[in-house]
């Protein structure tokens, strides 16, 4: 029997999730809640990608409220509060509109499991993969975080080393392409109502132009999933540069116990050898961010530029902001059927 699905949002990480599920097996996307008031143009953004490219057998507008293409006719929807959804008959709700919601409201709907594609705080879990998916138990969690792609990309590395080395300190910088909140040309700062943003007159600048610093809830998004990585233990900012996606995370650790690059590396080349999910990949090419594309792989290690310096190791990590972490919430929803 299928799992019924109601997508809400079909933003970038909405549609990349939505293209992922369309290819699993036993899933049914029932229905799609977007804000775009336009099916018209919900087709035409699903059908059409300037990163991902085309989808091979294109959606149809079908009887005004509904979209069909060879396998799949999905209802859509533009209902603004998620307590008013029509939850008949549905099994899991995935919430990738970004949008920040009253905890008991979702605990009050009508639905076996609910997937946020954002750190939430108070879900009865934030899982990331190779960190803490054991810890899921579906007899109890129904609210259901799967953190945030810098997030799902950071912490499997820093527990992997916290577990052999003891890190006792350290600082990220990641490297993020631009997103739908920046301007395309210099103009006034507008607040994502979707993103924890800070008032900074920075992000009012042309976002093809500049490399834009930033702070980062990178390290918050870890600390709900594992509390020791929080902010009194790894500092951190980020860059936004002007590149449609993969991101890059600058990594600077201090450990209590000395330690080898060749130990560092046979640490993550058993990691990606033995690993239940495709979670650690080890780069030895000579690769850019545009060949880690699509790529479902989530903490990928260039080895090109470990460093290790006695009780400092030093690592750069390249992950597929959208594609790659909408991979994941598609093995977390696996886990919840």
């Amino acid at each position: 029997m299928s799992t019924k699905v109601l997508l809400n949002g079909a933003g970038r990480i909405g549609k990349a999730v939505l293209k992922q599920l369309l290819d699993t097996d036993n899933v049914e996307v029932v229905t799609i809640n977007e804000i775009n008031p336009s099916i018209e143009n919900i087709v035409y953004s699903i059908n059409y990608d300037s990163t991902y490219g085309k989808l091979d057998d294109k959606f149809k507008v079908f009887e005004n409220n509904f979209i069909k293409n060879q396998k799949s006719k999905i209802k859509i929807t533009n209902i603004k509060d998620i307590s008013e959804l029509d939850l008949n008959g549905i099994d899991i709700l995935i919430d990738s509109s970004g949008q920040k919601v009253n905890i008991e409201k979702l605990k009050s709907l009508n639905v076996k499991k609910i997937i946020l594609t954002h750190p939430q705080k108070d879900a009865d879990i934030n899982i990331i993969l190779g960190v803490n998916e054991d810890k899921l138990d579906l007899s109890k969690h129904k609210i259901i975080s799967t953190s945030s792609c810098n997030a799902t990309a950071l912490l499997p590395a820093l527990k992997l080393i916290d577990e052999k080395k003891n890190i006792v300190c350290g600082d990220i910088v990641t490297i993020h392409p631009l997103l739908n909140h920046q301007r395309v040309l210099d103009g006034s700062f507008v607040q994502s109502a979707t993103r924890d943003v800070d008032l900074n007159f920075e992000f009012g600048r042309s976002s093809t132009q500049n490399i834009i610093p930033s702070k980062t809830t990178t390290i918050k998004a870890c600390s709900y999933v594992l509390n020791k990585f929080n902010s009194d233990l790894i500092s951190s900012n980020s860059l936004r540069v002007p590149t449609d996606t993969v991101g890059a995370i600058n990594v600077t650790l201090f450990t209590k116990d000395i330690s080898s690059k060749d130990e560092i590396t046979k640490l993550f080349m058993n990691f990606e050898n033995n690993q239940k999910f495709p979670i650690v990949l080890n780069n030895f090419e000579a690769l850019v961010s545009s060949d880690f594309k699509k790529e479902n792989y989530t903490t990928i290690i260039d080895h090109r530029f470990l460093e290790v310096k006695n009780n400092m190791i030093k690592l750069l990590l390249w992950y597929d902001n959208e594609w790659g972490y909408a991979s994941k919430v598609i093995e977390i929803f696996k886990l919840c059927k």
